[in-house]
Formats: structure tokens, C-alpha cells, sequence
């Protein structure tokens, strides 16, 4: 177990996150979390002065289908399936400044 985290540490962190945890899932969180902080710790061992930053491992590359113009639906065929329409426009109702 890391010399960093204790079980009084996870307690602390589970009560501020309001988790009900027994002392059996604390000593379990608390080996995880010491194993995690271990290979946090050799990460930031490693010698990284020659190492370009990256935001990405692989090149981005545009995956967007071609912007073509293709013929819509009828627009009154369209309307004509709709619950209501008025004026070439689906009729919804309000759901703006109603008060309840």
C-alpha cells in the first residue's frame, strides 16, 4: 500500500462524496487507488524532455460526406400527414409564457 493514501484518506473522499462504503470496499479502494498512484508515479518518472506534445495520437482527417443539393420531400405531402398545419407549417402548440 502507498505510503501517500491511507484508508482514513478514502473514508474522507467517500463521506464528501456522500457514498455508503463498508471498511471492506475502503481497504479494496484504498489497494486500487495506491496501485494507480504507483503508475502515476513511474508516468512521471519517465524522461519526457524529447518528446513533442501531441493533442491527437493519430492525424485527424475529414470524415463529412460531400455538401450535394438532393430533393427533399414534398412539402405537402408532408403536411398533409401532420396533425395540424396552417399556413405551409406544422402547428405546434405553445410552450412559451404558459403559466402552470
Amino acid at each position: 500500500m502507498s505510503d501517500r493514501l491511507t484508508a482514513a484518506d478514502v473514508t474522507k473522499v467517500a463521506r464528501l462524496a456522500r457514498l455508503d462504503v463498508t471498511a471492506e470496499e475502503v481497504e479494496r479502494m484504498t489497494a486500487q487507488l495506491a496501485g494507480m498512484l504507483e503508475h502515476f508515479a513511474d508516468v512521471d518518472a519517465l524522461d519526457l524532455a524529447d518528446v513533442e506534445p501531441m493533442t491527437q495520437p493519430y492525424p485527424l482527417v475529414n470524415v463529412f460526406r460531400e455538401d450535394v443539393v438532393r430533393p427533399g420531400l414534398d412539402r405537402e405531402e408532408v403536411l398533409a400527414e401532420a396533425p395540424l398545419a396552417e399556413d405551409g407549417r406544422f402547428r405546434v402548440p405553445p410552450v412559451i409564457g404558459l403559466e402552470g
